[in-house]
């Protein structure tokens, strides 16, 4: 199993319905199997997810956060890691907002 616990995250993909650009930080804590973090940063106030780490190192996860409009937004995430030449993670995401418009995207975040 991928230890996630104290890496940091940045997107350096996401579709355009998207609320996370290069700017936000996500920093990953886990405990076992269970993963949780906290991120901000352009237009996210905060935001906190959580899930859980398979033992190939995939995750299924759960996120809400506040936008600079002060609106409160949630979905759902599937992330499959790669290991890169480098030995640091790129996370491959598939999600879904389950607030809004309940549009689907993908987005890539690497290891910081």
């Amino acid at each position: 199993m991928i230890n996630y616990h104290n890496k940091k995250f940045r997107p350096v993909v996401n579709s355009e319905n998207g609320e996370v650009d290069a700017q936000t930080i996500f920093h990953y804590q886990q405990e076992e199997n269970v993963l949780s973090c906290s991120y901000s940063g352009n237009s996210i106030k905060k935001g906190n997810l959580i899930g859980l780490v398979a033992n190939n190192g995939e995750i299924d996860m759960r996120y809400h956060q506040i936008n600079i409009n002060n609106e409160l937004m949630t979905g759902y995430c599937k992330s499959t890691p790669q290991i890169l030449d480098s030995g640091k993670i790129r996370l491959h995401e598939h999600w879904q907002w389950t607030s809004g418009d309940l549009s689907k995207g993908e987005s890539i975040l690497e290891e910081i």
